[in-house]
């Protein structure tokens, strides 16, 4: 039997590109972070699946449309692609709690549960990244380590820590 991988769960608004304080509607306010790229090219050459986990409850509210989000995330794996960087899948809830409860929704942490059976990762051996509680909690929900950075901050500063193996939470 195969082993399992490792992995990196990403939050994206404030982790991956700036976060305006409300919503990322379009690929023209998409921003990506002055060292985003650098710090995920280091750690997919650690061996690390990078996988986004993002909530864009802006689609419930009709802010935005999942073609929009689409667009940004084929934009964002291009920019990936050009720094030889893969990104090995992206789990997003369109849901927004005003509108009704979904599991799917962080701090829920049905999506990171998805991608390790989908692409076979071992949570203890996986770190989640966010800039909230919530992305925090989803992590443990799922069995994985997390690291709560900065709204905005900056990724490269954490790949050090990155480098060690997670503990359990």
């Amino acid at each position: 039997m195969a082993s399992l991988s490792k992995a990196i769960f990403l939050d994206r608004d404030g982790v991956i590109n700036h976060d305006p304080g409300d919503y990322t509607k379009s690929i023209e306010e998409f921003t990506l972070l002055p060292t985003a790229l650098d710090a995920l090219k280091e750690l997919h050459s650690l061996g690390y699946k990078l996988i986004l986990i993002t909530n864009q409850g802006g689609i419930a509210k009709g802010l935005y449309s999942h073609e929009d989000v689409n667009t940004i995330h084929a934009y964002f794996r291009s920019k990936c692609a050009e720094k030889g960087i893969e990104i090995t899948d992206i789990f997003y809830s369109p849901h927004h709690p005003d509108f009704g409860e979904s599991l799917t929704r962080k701090p829920g942490g049905l999506m990171i549960e998805k991608a390790c059976a989908k692409h076979r990762i071992d949570p203890a051996q996986s770190w989640m990244i966010g800039d909230k509680a919530r992305d925090i909690e989803a992590g443990e929900t799922a069995g994985v380590s997390g690291l709560q950075i900065p709204v905005n901050g900056d990724l490269m500063d954490y790949v050090p820590m990155l480098k060690q193996q997670p503990v359990a939470p």
